[in-house]
């Protein structure tokens, strides 16, 4: 029996692991807390630890995990920002789950500009009042538009597929572009500069981090809409909020954000909000957030403990290789894994 702690461990996470890993000898005990330098002790006597997007495996926590003989990090999510892969090297096995439902995310980005442009949240809040006046609910066509989308990997390019559904033009930046696939690549300050509407779809790395920043932000149209269903650090949200305040910004659509590590997923409707820039941005008329749900579809979650239970296995089994390792020794980190015969080390 393989045993796995659960981090950051939620109801509708576990009937999908619990299905996939009763049938496959994998026990899995679950803990509400989210993984850090407080918390990495509740991860003894167990092989691996299954970690989400706010867990922080830093150094220091993958030390501690190494001294309690855990061999494998299994994340289930695609993103691994949260993870020191660098550190893990040599000590501790990270594994990811590369596509789970990318249509889940890139719908939930077009329902994300859809209900912002056609006012949808206020309209919906209006007639359940019996107030079912028109005025300031006046939008805008999609159809004619060009929407600027940023990383064209499998949730960009379906994003991509559905805003030509919608008649929209697209240009794409993406610094490893889709060979073949029939994007107009621009570069970044084209993409600015052109752009009605901004899609991000591009992993959190250092060369990204604040990728929408002040300066990306005065060379973009009066009026753009930006949307970010991927990782919150790539906005600097005060540059944000003051591109809204300025009117340059014409609305924001977020489902992440920079430091929603301690505040999403949890309710806290009953407590003051301590941050104030968060609280700020949920103010503005023209801002629509969502608590990170963008992958949160049945498909999605089923797909993702599949994925994360087949990752676990493929370590202790055997020859212990998995296609979705992710590896520092070569530098590439995930592109290494196309032609990996062996463990990363």
């Amino acid at each position: 029996m393989i045993k796995v702690a659960f981090y950051d461990a939620k109801e509708y996470d576990k009937a999908s692991f619990e299905r996939y890993g009763q049938t496959q000898d994998v026990q899995f005990r679950y803990f509400e807390a989210k993984l850090n330098e407080d918390t990495v002790e509740l991860a003894k006597g167990s092989d691996a630890v299954c970690v989400f997007v706010n867990d922080s495996v830093s150094a220091a926590v993958i030390d501690k995990l190494y001294e309690y003989g855990v061999k494998l990090i299994a994340l289930r999510s695609a993103g691994y920002n949260n993870v020191d892969v660098q550190a893990a090297f040599g000590k501790v096995h990270v594994v990811h789950v590369p596509a789970y439902s990318p249509y889940a995310v890139a719908e939930h980005a077009m329902a994300l500009l859809l209900t912002s442009i056609r006012r949808i949240h206020k309209a919906y809040n209006r007639t359940r009042e019996f107030n079912f006046s028109l005025s300031g609910l006046t939008g805008f066509d999609l159809h004619g538009k060009t929407v600027g989308v940023i990383g064209t990997g499998k949730i960009g390019r379906i994003f991509v597929d559905i805003c030509r559904g919608f008649g929209m033009r697209v240009v794409a930046y993406d610094a490893y572009p889709a060979k073949d696939s029939g994007i107009e690549y621009v570069s970044l300050e084209d993409l600015f500069r052109e752009s009605d509407v901004i899609s991000l779809h591009c992993p959190l790395t250092d060369s990204t981090r604040h990728l929408i920043d002040e300066d990306a932000i005065r060379q973009m149209k009066k009026g753009v809409v930006i949307v970010n269903t991927s990782r919150g650090g790539l906005i600097d949200a005060e540059a944000l909020l003051n591109g809204i305040k300025e009117r340059k910004i014409g609305a924001a659509c977020l489902d992440v954000y920079e430091e929603e590590a301690d505040i999403f997923f949890e309710d806290r409707s009953g407590h003051i909000m301590n941050d104030e820039l968060l609280a700020r941005l949920i103010s503005m008329p023209n801002v629509i957030i969502t608590s990170h749900q963008a992958f949160l579809t049945k498909e999605a979650l089923d797909n993702i403990a599949e994925t994360t239970v087949n990752n676990i296995l493929s370590y202790f089994s055997g020859d212990g290789i998995c296609d979705n390792e992710l590896c520092y020794r070569c530098g590439n980190i995930e592109r290494c894994k196309k032609e990996r015969k062996e463990r990363c080390f």
